[in-house]
């Protein structure tokens, strides 16, 4: 008989998803260790179920208020503590006055809230926040701090602080946190966001979209009329997060400010030649390695830190040899003698800096002089972009020089689709690649070699069923399906082959307790009979099974680049048993054109890449062939058999 409290927790946490399995007569598969979050303290059982009815009680209450802005802020509450409890989430025990503390304001803020009043809205000083992600409709928590109004200058910039590694720093204690200290940075009259970053993904991922989420939430809220300049800082995790978000979304920030961290994997994890992953793991270094992107910082304000003595200053000295390569000099100020951590004079030095930087450029638009990619998840920069390039994974340009009256020159490298903007300026002609043109809308397209003007933007991102091509949003690799709005899809049937069916079932529970241990959210679920036209429309499918269990996966195998029946799985030329191979693979959903379907697979880092946060990267590319002989570890769902990516046609 299980103990009461357990009894308790077993009730409050069972939730009835997708199909029951029928008992399997192969033996199961081995549990693979978590890495994340990291193991707490056993909660007394006496505490556990004064925490667990009090957390019942509430989230009772919440599920009868309406679906506005201020529901998330009390749901992050009760969520903090229902993770903490799920995954054992108390080191110490004085982590349970946390949780009594967030259930106290959870309470607090619902009595208000039942009342029509939310003067949490309004408040200054340090607020906890949460606002609902559009990537799996969870609740996530942000910080604020917020001057007095008296002390508020409405000329300063918005700050936005991403906070360092903390294996430990879950929900429960990130809010904690907030709420009771400021934090690293409070400049004079300005508000500062501290986003969560989904914890400890390296502001990778579901991370970075969580600064984009968050940033939004404030601006919606607190500047719905002005266009405030924007600075990102952060250190150690969080001056990694700032270099990556800072060099792949550069049109976001009015200057940067990263400290510490790593910019790129090899050289910050010291690997020699022998010690190289696979061929297609490196090629996925370059989604992350900042160094690929660095001309989209020449754009934009970026004052670096780093501690004299710390070693986390090989973040800083890699990009000060990207900058050089290009004839740039990066401003990198240092803390004398100062190891992991921000020297107090250095710092004040680091934020004047920035604050200038920032106050400048508001109200500006500089003129677009560079952008560099290796992917169209990355397709814009400071008033222009690439949409398609000729090959992905490989370094793709668009500079432009304006130093001629009424003309801009352009010159690209991999790249057959672009926008730029006038920047102001007033231009009537344009020379592209040694190519001359009318300036037009600004958007071209290169056909047979030879640059054309294109109507608009829609036809730049048009996709026609038979005319695939990968372009901005829909180009790999699987990971990036979980950067947006995406439904997973359980199989109502079972596989013909035990093996498959045993792997597809432990697989696809690994992803549901991985995307809310490690993501910090819960999976969008629905099983395949009750996918409709309006879920295909809103999201990217992530569909489990094969073509016998799946009906939606059915519906479209004549329509997918593979053969796969119960006895053979024909992909790329080459025939595996299908009793004992699976796919898995993005591709664009051919019933519904602009969205991805993702077979089998969640995201492709696993529980060896958290011990590192510069590991946290795309694994597998856009496809694999996964062997079934090799039981799903913390490195790979299986055995490896081949691994790849389509072409720029997605063949």
């Amino acid at each position: 008989m299980p103990r009461p409290f357990s009894l308790l927790l077993a009730c409050l946490f069972t939730s009835v998803i997708g199909p029951s399995f029928a008992a399997d007569p192969l033996p199961e598969l081995a549990p693979i260790p978590r890495r994340l979050p990291a193991k707490g303290i056993e909660v007394p059982e006496a505490k556990g179920k004064e925490l667990a009815t009090k957390l019942a009680i509430l989230k009772a209450r919440v599920e009868k208020l309406p679906e506005a802005k201020h529901r998330p802020d009390i749901e992050v509450l009760t969520k903090a503590v229902d993770y903490a409890l799920r995954y054992g989430e108390f080191y110490n025990e004085k982590d349970f006055a946390k949780a009594d503390w967030a259930l106290k304001l959870a309470e607090e803020r619902l009595d208000q809230a039942e009342k029509g009043e939310f003067p949490w809205l309004t408040a200054t000083g340090l607020v906890v926040r949460g606002y609902r992600s559009k990537i799996d409709d969870s609740c996530q928590p942000y910080g604020l701090v917020i001057p007095a109004k008296e002390k508020f200058d409405p000329a300063a910039p918005l700050y936005v602080w991403l906070h360092g590694r903390g294996e430990q720093q879950t929900d429960l204690h990130f809010l904690h946190g907030r709420a009771m200290s400021v934090g690293d940075i409070a400049p004079a009259g300005s508000i500062v966001v501290h986003p969560f970053g989904r914890q400890c993904i390296g502001w990778k991922s579901a991370g970075e979209i969580d600064v984009l989420e968050a940033v939004d939430a404030v601006e919606t809220e607190r500047y719905p009329k002005a266009k405030v300049p924007r600075v990102l800082m952060g250190f150690s995790m969080g001056g990694a997060g700032v270099w990556h978000i800072a060099a792949h979304y550069p049109r976001m920030w009015s200057a940067v400010g990263p400290g510490a961290g790593f910019s790129e994997t090899a050289k910050f994890m010291k690997y020699k030649p022998a010690d190289f992953p696979p061929e297609i793991e490196q090629t996925m270094w370059r989604n992350y390695d900042v160094p690929d992107y660095v001309r989209n910082l020449f754009n934009l304000p970026v004052i670096a830190y780093s501690g004299e003595i710390d070693g986390q200053i090989q973040a800083a000295r890699v990009m000060e040899e990207a900058y050089l390569a290009h004839g740039k000099k990066l401003p990198h100020l240092i803390g004398p003698k100062t190891a992991h951590s921000i020297h107090p004079e250095t710092k004040k030095e680091w934020l004047k800096q920035l604050d200038e930087a920032a106050r400048q450029a508001k109200g500006k638009k500089p003129p677009f002089t560079s952008f560099q990619t290796q992917t169209t998840r990355y397709a814009f920069g400071i008033g222009g972009g690439i949409f398609s390039l000729e090959k992905h994974w490989s370094d793709a340009r668009l500079d432009v020089d304006w130093s001629q009256p009424n003309k801009a020159i352009i010159t690209t490298k991999n790249a057959t689709r672009f926008m730029i903007g006038r920047g102001g300026r007033m231009v009537e002609t344009v020379t592209i690649d040694g190519q001359d043109l009318a300036f037009g809308p600004g958007q071209y397209n290169k056909v047979d070699g030879k640059w054309a003007p294109m109507a608009s933007i829609k036809e730049v991102i048009s996709r026609e069923p038979g005319n695939l091509i990968k372009r901005a949003n829909l180009q790999g690799p699987i990971d990036d399906a979980f950067l947006e709005p995406f439904l997973v899809v359980v199989p109502s049937g079972k596989s013909t082959n035990p093996l498959v069916e045993r792997w597809v079932k432990f697989e696809l529970d690994h992803l549901r307790d991985r995307w809310r241990a490690v993501f910090r959210g819960e999976l969008r679920l629905k099983n395949d009979s009750e996918v409709t036209d309006e879920d295909l429309a809103k999201y990217h499918v992530v569909c489990w099974g094969d073509f016998t269990s799946n009906k939606l996966l059915a519906k479209m195998q004549d329509k997918l680049p593979l053969k796969w029946s119960d006895k053979e799985l024909s992909f790329r030329g080459k025939t595996y048993d299908a009793a004992g191979h699976v796919p898995v693979l993005i591709y664009p959903n051919p019933l519904r054109p602009g969205k991805y379907v993702v077979v089998n697979s969640g995201p492709t880092f696993r529980e060896f890449d958290d011990a590192n946060n510069s590991l946290q990267n795309p694994k597998l590319g856009d496809w694999a062939v996964v062997d079934l002989s090799v039981a799903p570890g913390i490195r790979w769902p299986g055995k490896i058999a081949a691994a790849g990516f389509f072409d720029e046609e997605w063949k």
